[in-house]
This record gives C-alpha cells, structure tokens and sequence, in this order.
C-alpha cells in the first residue's frame, strides 16, 4: 500500500510538471497551449481523487489504521 501511495503521489507531481511545461510553451506548434495544459490538470485531478479513493477504501478494509493524534484537549 506505502508503494502505491508513493507511485501516485509521483504521478500526480509529474502531471502538474507536465502542466506547467504545456503552460510555458507558446503554441506555435498549431495547437492550442490550453487544451494540453487542462487535459494535463485534468489527470491530475483525476489521480488525486483515485489515490483519496484508495486511501479511504484501504482504511475500510482494515489495511491502514488511524495514528494515536488526538482531536482536542
């Protein structure tokens, strides 16, 4: 499960990367500079989403357990 975490914290980073690099070019090349950058944050969100959706799945199941922190005094 820790590798999975990692795995997607990667890809979720190195899809903003990719965003960022679309979002500097300047679209000479015929294509709009937006839709690569929004399909780019697009996957991103969908990765944050899934990596939230495997965590809250992974606690359901038992596979990760809540620390000791406490919420008040």
């Amino acid at each position: 499960m820790k590798y999975l975490v990692i795995i997607a914290f990667l890809a979720i980073l190195a899809s903003l990367g990719s965003a960022l690099f679309f979002m500097m070019k300047d679209g000479r090349d015929g294509k709009a500079k937006t839709s690569n950058m929004a399909w780019a944050l697009a996957l991103r969100v969908g990765l944050s989403i899934l990596l939230f959706v495997c965590i809250l799945i992974a606690w359901k199941l038992g596979y990760i357990q809540p620390t000791g922190i406490s919420a008040g005094r």
